[in-house]
């Protein structure tokens, strides 16, 4: 996934400032690598994975097989004989899904393959999990009038969160912001995530300037116009 350059983090800063020059609003721009490592993906795969060594076993023809009792076989030799089939038959099984829970969990481990067969839902939870944790700890909700707007991206699983609080969620409803996010997402599906920032951030601003309007003389800039990057989990 490609990250933000230079020029395209001076980009979106100028796109803040020039958004919140035109209302109250606060717009505050973070971008994560990632939101989680996911490191049950590789162990519910594993496990998954050797749960079907029985089956593979099967149809690989290994079977417990028991002597004819028609035979010259005491009963002994009998009880005996089908005690070993067994044996074997089950320290195969445990070995074969030792095995395929190394293998598996291995591969899964590599970071492209882990977020590939990490559940979408999992992954869009850890995302706005860590957008709430981006928005409480960077104090958006401590602005004068309630009005930060928090724009969450996480590179690793091409997927945004906005925040809005209170203040602006009392008089704007949820889906107007379906275009800023739309055209966010859009940027980092097309591997231009600098691109899409930008115009998530301008269709913020229209949205802010409609309802929260500037005060001439009485407009601080209570939140840093610069995007943050979070560093690698």
């Amino acid at each position: 996934m490609k990250t933000l350059s230079p020029a395209d983090l001076a980009a979106i800063e100028a796109a803040v400032r020039e958004a919140e020059s035109r209302t109250t609003g606060e717009i505050y721009c973070v971008v994560a690598e990632a939101s989680s490592t996911y490191g049950e993906t590789p162990l519910a795969w594993a496990a998954g994975i050797a749960l079907l060594a029985p089956a593979l076993l099967l149809l690989g023809g290994v079977q417990v097989t028991i002597p004819d009792l028609f035979s010259s076989w005491s009963a002994a030799q009998v009880g005996a004989a089908v005690e070993g089939s067994v044996r074997r038959a089950l320290i195969g099984t445990i070995v074969l899904q030792g095995l395929l829970f190394a293998a598996t969990a291995l591969i899964v481990a590599i970071p492209a393959v882990r977020r590939a067969l990490t559940p979408r839902g999992l992954k869009r939870d850890r995302v706005r999990r860590r957008a709430t944790e981006q928005f409480l700890g960077k104090n958006l909700h401590l602005t004068r009038e309630r009005t930060g707007v928090l724009i969450f991206v996480s590179l690793g699983e091409r997927m945004a969160e906005l925040i809005a609080d209170e203040g602006i969620a009392a008089q704007v409803d949820a889906h107007v912001w379906d275009r800023a996010m739309a055209a966010l997402t859009e940027g980092l599906k097309r591997g231009d995530p600098g691109a899409g920032f930008a115009g998530a951030v301008r269709l913020c601003a229209e949205i802010l300037a409609k309802e929260f309007p500037p005060r001439p003389g009485d407009n601080p800039n209570e939140l840093s116009d610069a995007v943050v990057v979070l560093p690698s989990l």
